[in-house]
């Protein structure tokens, strides 16, 4: 299968609608990954519907959990100080692994300076080693904080965290996805992709949840609230 190369991903923005680039990817994956593979994956998307983990997600008019995590620079973010200037976005990813949320903060970056116009700021979070956010962001471009957050504790917080299935740890494998190694521990714990809004005040503006990686938010839809 292939995704887009460094050099690709670094010189040319996608300006596509995001739902038009992630369908484009998960084609390639019909096209060129095994059925059987393809079968593990929506049989996992599955279950975590039918575990109720989308009524554990943190709802709209919830208090936000705060957070202090470092950034791919090795600095500690607070959540409390991003939202001294306005609302704050804040994306849980799965890691840098994973090309549907690559397509994902690619999409936001392109986004940023209308984020910014409104005063609100943009978090992405995922469980993935300070090392490999660094690594994402030079590689991606990205200019907003990728936080690191070491044991899924802050997504625990949002209702957001499952154990990885052994049948799906052993595509993982078989593909070279080493998660134990990108976020440093042995857990086989992951986010399902999330995607929040909180107000300055702390509460939850807006969410969205879904077991299914291959779906996100599109960035337009997450201007119109910010711009409301």
């Amino acid at each position: 299968m292939k995704w887009r190369s460094h050099e690709e991903s670094t010189t040319t923005a996608d300006v596509r609608l995001l739902r038009e680039q992630l369908a484009e990817r998960k084609a390639l994956a019909d096209a060129y990954v095994r059925a059987e593979t393809q079968a593990v994956h929506a049989r996992v998307v599955q279950q975590l519907r039918d575990s109720g983990i989308l009524n554990r997600v943190l709802p709209v008019g919830s208090p936000a959990p705060s957070f202090e995590l470092e950034d791919q620079n090795g600095s500690t973010v607070s959540s409390h100080e991003l939202l001294q200037s306005g609302r704050l976005i804040v994306i849980f990813f799965r890691g840098r692994w994973c090309p549907f949320c690559v397509a994902q903060l690619q999409a936001m970056s392109l986004v940023l300076p209308q984020i910014k116009h409104s005063g609100a700021s943009l978090a992405a979070i995922s469980p993935q080693k300070v090392s490999q956010s660094s690594f994402m962001a030079e590689q991606h471009k990205l200019a907003f904080p990728l936080l690191s957050d070491a044991g899924n504790q802050v997504a625990r917080k949002f209702g957001l965290i499952y154990r990885v299935p052994e049948d799906q740890q052993d595509v993982y494998r078989r593909a070279f996805v080493n998660v134990p190694f990108v976020n440093g521990d042995n857990s086989w714990e992951l986010p399902i992709p999330a995607t929040f809004i909180v107000e300055r005040d702390g509460s939850v503006l807006y969410t969205s949840a879904d077991p299914d990686y291959t779906r996100r938010p599109e960035p337009a839809e997450l201007l119109e609230v910010l711009f409301l």
